[in-house]
């Protein structure tokens, strides 16, 4: 049948399954917009405050579903302000569309009224980017646009059309999805080395990242981890992937993960990494990173295999066949003195914080009490995005949702949005710090216009956190540009965007915020106000080695305090 380019966007979505998109108008995608609104029966498309909002929230629906996520954005400044949630998402292999219109073709290239080369300024953070000048090509280049998002490692693919597509006709005729095929790369010989380093090692560690998550694999890590009697760490993405409750879990590694884990992974003989790039946050200084131990490598893409670390043996391909195919060539093993080592390191190590004054792991502890574990917990970038780390247990995947890679603020709210929508079944909370809030409250409009029960919290230190932290140790106090003691009432603010405002000054208040905020099945905020001084421990010195960790007491005995 015949069908306008709009017309076509619209078939494709359906295609693909698309119930939902982020988005927001302006000219060049107009008729996009209007074939949208005769779909909107089958589409529902969430109008947030900016783009780049919406690049955020399809980000935090797509981390919470698993599912493709899809935002919209007309040409010149609406295209450029998706980029930075398009970069987000690259960063940290997160399956997404996004979906611009540019000038007609005669004026591309001429330096139109809001014409922007969108398709150039995402090459390098994007897995591909089109730009259709042609609407007989409009329906194929979105089925491979979906089908690059999601197959293989993931990412965010670009789609930009221009506006005489959109009117243009053509033949249309439906076609199911299909994924890209993804060649096997591991042999037969990967494996049979994996499984003799395995039996020969005395001390092993599993470190699991996002890619144990975004396979499906926390079932087969489970498996693994207690078939080799091995402890098992991961990183920031690869909260979820298993299970933080288990004994065998030493929490996070890197520059703010326990000490148990720095410590154990530098005794360790082998390190078993599972669906991580060994990031610098990860490893601190390469040259000393697990030095005792072999490196073996699992991940599905190629590119970071040896790219930061030198491994001893890798097996390039989906960490959940992988696994099950490890799982059935490996008997267990007994390691029961190194768990006793280990289990040793997690008694005289615990995480810390002050008891005595209301502070953000009190609050998160309350959360983790109050939601059962069961909440969708997002986060924007620094302190907090650390602490609700280390101190809110996930046991599931796809129920920690934070900017890792790129380390986002402004992140966490439409995220929020994005995750709630796509899981409205669950508790859905974002916890942002005061500085990480400023950049994108304006999506509180977001959520009040639709009612999406989200609770936002802001940690309230007057300060950029995680700055001021750095600025303190290495510094010497000098605190440029890191102060935000003003006049922005954030009750204020919350009440004037449609949501309720809960503002909690004491331990005693938060558990009934909580509570409340959970009861109202409305967008709420809770400002929680705490001291400026609060710091992240433990912390490891940028490019120092991860054992290396120290925490308050460590700094308290260098300086000859006693209290």
């Amino acid at each position: 049948m015949q069908l306008t380019g709009s017309q076509i966007v619209m078939e494709c979505l359906l295609e693909q399954g698309v119930d939902t998109v982020f988005g927001y108008p302006g000219g060049s995608i107009l008729n996009i917009y209007d074939e949208l609104y005769r779909y909107q029966d089958r589409i529902r498309h969430i109008l947030t405050s900016h783009e780049q909002g919406a690049a955020h929230a399809a980000d935090g629906y797509a981390r919470a579903t698993g599912k493709v996520g899809v935002c919209m954005a007309t040409s010149g400044p609406g295209a450029t302000n998706l980029v930075t949630g398009i970069a987000t998402a690259y960063m940290d292999s997160v399956p997404m569309v996004a979906i611009t219109a540019n000038v007609i073709l005669p004026l591309l290239g001429k330096d139109t009224f809001q014409e922007v080369d969108i398709a150039g300024v995402t090459m390098p953070i994007t897995k591909h980017g089109y730009i259709v000048k042609d609407v007989k090509e409009l329906a194929g280049t979105l089925r491979k646009a979906f089908a690059i998002a999601r197959s293989g490692r993931p990412g965010p693919v670009l789609v930009d059309i221009t506006k005489d597509v959109t009117a243009d006709r053509t033949e249309y005729t439906y076609e199911a999805p299909y994924d890209l095929e993804i060649p096997k790369r591991f042999t037969q010989e990967d494996i049979e080395t994996a499984v003799e380093m395995i039996k020969k090692s005395k001390r092993p560690f599993i470190c699991t990242g996002g890619g144990t998550v975004i396979s499906g694999a926390s079932a087969e890590l489970s498996a693994f981890a207690h078939k080799i009697g091995a402890p098992v760490c991961d990183t920031l993405m690869g909260k979820g992937g298993f299970d933080g409750c288990d004994p065998l879990y030493t929490g996070m590694i890197g520059m703010h993960g326990t000490k148990t884990t720095n410590f154990g992974v530098t005794k360790s003989d082998l390190l078993i990494v599972i669906g991580a790039r060994f990031s610098d946050r990860v490893v601190g200084d390469s040259k000393k990173f697990a030095r005792k131990a072999k490196i073996l490598h699992i991940d599905i893409d190629p590119a970071e295999i040896n790219k930061n670390i030198k491994t001893d043996a890798s097996i390039i391909g989906d960490v959940k066949e992988v696994l099950q195919i490890l799982n059935e060539r490996l008997d267990p093993i007994d390691h029961t003195e190194w768990l006793k080592e280990i289990a040793d390191y997690q008694a005289e190590y615990p995480l810390k914080y002050p008891r005595k004054k209301l502070t953000c792991p009190y609050l998160i502890e309350e959360l983790y009490r109050i939601t059962k574990g069961e909440a969708i917990i997002t986060t924007d970038v620094g302190q907090h995005q650390m602490w609700a780390a280390q101190f809110y247990k996930y046991t599931k995947p796809r129920t920690f949702i934070t900017s890792g890679g790129l380390g986002t603020m402004g992140y966490g709210l439409g995220a929020c949005i994005g995750a709630k929508v796509g899981r409205p079944d669950k508790i859905v909370c974002n916890i942002g710090g005061d500085g990480c809030f400023r950049m994108n409250m304006n999506e509180l409009a977001t959520a009040s216009r639709y009612n999406i029960p989200i609770i936002q919290i802001v940690i309230n230190n007057e300060v950029l956190g995680m700055v001021r932290q750095w600025q303190t140790l290495f510094y010497e106090g000098r605190y440029s540009n890191t102060v935000l003691t003003d006049k922005v009432d954030y009750i204020k603010v919350a009440e004037a965007l449609g949501c309720t405002g809960i503002r909690v000054t004491t331990k005693e208040e938060v558990a009934p915020a909580i509570e409340k905020a959970i009861s109202m099945q409305s967008p709420v905020v809770i400002e929680c106000v705490i001291d400026k001084d609060d710091k992240v421990f433990p912390m490891v010195s940028a490019g120092a080695a991860i054992e290396e960790a120290f925490d308050a007491d460590d700094l308290k005995a260098q300086t000859g305090e006693t209290n």
